[in-house]
Formats: structure tokens, sequence, C-alpha cells
């Protein structure tokens, strides 16, 4: 457990690169406001990303250090909250292979989020070449799709949890599922061999209208769909996104009177600019306010919010997130060491 007297929390996202609006405002925002409650511990989850893309490898360096980068400009303070590598701690792998044992298939193939990731892949192998004569017939079979370690997954996240014994994990109602599995093995381990892990409380992230933010083309901001606006992005690459913007389709003209609450423009006006929002709201409506000029504010308030963030980020090179994560992986790596010695002597394997 925390010895700070504070909850513990365990945190963490797949290492697929550069972060972007939508992961701020889901996620990364939440993870800054928790810092000082909570003790926080963030992790890289590289192994992660092999569930749905083992091909790439070459990768997930790359995209790690891209992401910490990102987490560092956001706020995350690596002096109080330690950043570290799933694949650095190797107590993750061993306490995944005890969990494998105390859950069954049938369970797992029951976790609501299953046929998401499932369809999630065979769009994505749909998308390549299916001509080629050397792909397995059930490749894009439900089958053919699911690897053993895809299906584990919320095996390798429970123990990714449990190792630091983490009391709250923030999480989406969609994760909620994911969780109870990690609940269900804690109550399992904890029945057969006694006392070691907390049953982790959910820490349901407010949803909000901003908690799936719209890219610019109002649908959902998500990587897959070229729609994303990064963290990282230059001001001017910033205000080309939101110049593209969807807005009230019945406001053709300047002088037409919008209607501010099916405007994409709008929702970024409330989530970054607040203070203008009662003001840009009536000028829409009575149409003083034309959308080109309403853009223009937009992105400049939006680029007022990010630059900090962005000052941060340029703060650290390479060499700077390698210590960050160096010096993150021996302060996890001390906790699951603990946790381990604590699992083996349970279980008689001292």
């Amino acid at each position: 457990m925390a010895t700070s007297g504070k909850k513990r929390i365990l945190s963490g996202m797949r290492s697929t690169g550069r972060l972007h609006l939508g992961n701020f405002v889901g996620a990364l925002e939440n993870w800054v406001k928790m810092q000082g409650e909570y003790e926080n511990y963030h992790l890289v989850a590289d192994w992660h990303v092999l569930t749905t893309d083992a091909e790439h490898t070459g990768d997930i360096l790359p995209n790690t250090l891209e992401m910490v980068r990102d987490w560092l400009g956001a706020g995350i303070d690596p002096s109080i909250s330690p950043m570290f590598r799933q694949s650095k701690v190797k107590e993750h792998s061993e306490l995944h292979l005890l969990f494998s044992m105390l859950v069954t298939q049938s369970r797992l193939e029951r976790n609501p989020t299953l046929k998401e990731q499932i369809r999630d892949l065979r769009e994505k192998l749909q998308a390549r070449d299916l001509d080629d004569e050397n792909r397995p017939e059930n490749e894009v079979t439900d089958s053919g799709l699911i690897t053993y370690g895809h299906l584990g997954y919320p095996v390798l996240q429970a123990a990714d949890i449990l190792l630091y014994k983490g009391e709250v994990v923030p999480v989406g109602e969609d994760q909620l599922p994911h969780l109870e599995i990690t609940r269900e093995i804690a109550r399992r381990f904890n029945r057969y061999y006694g006392e070691v892990f907390p049953e982790p409380d959910g820490y349901v992230l407010e949803e909000t209208k901003f908690s799936r933010l719209p890219g610019p083309d109002g649908k959902r901001m998500s990587k897959s769909l070229g729609n994303t606006i990064y963290l990282s992005d230059g001001e001017e690459e910033t205000g080309k996104r939101i110049m593209t913007m969807v807005t009230d389709p019945q406001k053709v003209r300047r002088n037409d009177p919008g209607r501010p609450e099916v405007c994409n423009v709008f929702t970024y006006h409330q989530k970054f600019n607040p203070d203008e929002v009662p003001q840009i709201d009536a000028d829409c409506r009575s149409g003083a306010l034309g959308c080109v000029a309403c853009k223009k504010n937009c992105a400049a308030k939006l680029n007022d919010y990010l630059r900090p963030m962005r000052e941060r980020r340029q703060q650290y090179n390479d060499d700077a997130v390698m210590d960050v994560l160096t010096t993150g992986e021996t302060k996890a790596r001390a906790v699951a060491q603990e946790t381990m010695a604590q699992v083996r002597d349970a279980m008689k394997f001292g």
C-alpha cells in the first residue's frame, strides 16, 4: 500500500506516439489535477501495444519518447509521479503469468470491449491488400484476429495495477469491465493464498461534453481518422486545423444568425476560452459574429492555452526523457519487487 497516507493510483497509456487534444481532455488533464491528492504511478504500456500491432516494434521507443514528452509538457511532475516503461519492470510479466491461472477463457471472452477491438482489428486488416495469396484464409475471422495475448489483455492490465497495489484507477465508463476483471482476480488470489492485494476502485472520470472532444470534422478526435490536433503542433498548424472546422451549416454568411449549440468551434470556445463564451453566444445568434472571425479567435485562444505545455515539452530532448524514465523505472521496480516477494511467499514459492 502507499506509505504516504495517500491512496495509490496506477494510470497508463499505450505508447502509440504524440498525444492530441482528445487524449488531453479525456485523461491527461485529469492525471495532472490528481497530483498531490494521490500517490501517482504512470505506466508506459509498451507491451500492450503488441496486442494490436506486433509487427512494428521499431516504432515503440520513438513513440514512447513522444508520448512521455507530452506527459511532461502537460505538467506531470516526475519527482512526485514516477513514469516508467512496462517492459523495463519484468515483474509485470511474472505476475501476469500467475494471474492467468486465476481466470477462465470464457470469462475473458465475455469482456464487452473485446468485440469492439475485434471490429477495429478487422477494419485494419481489411484496409490492407487482402489479395495476398499467402494470407491465411481465416485472417479476418474472429479466430484469426485474436491472439492469446490480446484475449489476455485484461489479465496483463490486472498485473499492471495490482503489482503496485493500486487502490484507485482513473477510468472512463467503457473501461469499467476491464477493472472488474482486475477486482475478480484480486479476490480470487486473496481467497486462495491470503490477503495480498487490494480490490481497486474505479475513479470514473467525469463525463462532460469535452471528454470526447471532436476533431475539426466534428467526429470524435482519433489518429485513425486523421482529424487530430496534437499538443505538440506548432501555432500555425493549429490555426490551420481550426480554420477547417465544421460550423453551423445554416450560417452561410456572416450576418446570418447562428446556432452555437451545433457548432464545433463553439465547443472549443467553451473549453479553451470560457470567459468569452457568453459574448460569442450572443454575437453568433444575432449574426454580429462571422465564422471566420470566430475561428481566428478560437485558434488564438487555443494556442494561448497550449503555449505553456509546448514550452515545457521543448525542455525535454530524448536524453532527458530517458533520464525521467530510467529514474521512474528504478522507483517502480523497487515497489514491484516488494510485491512479488509477498506473492511468492503467499503462494509458497519463496
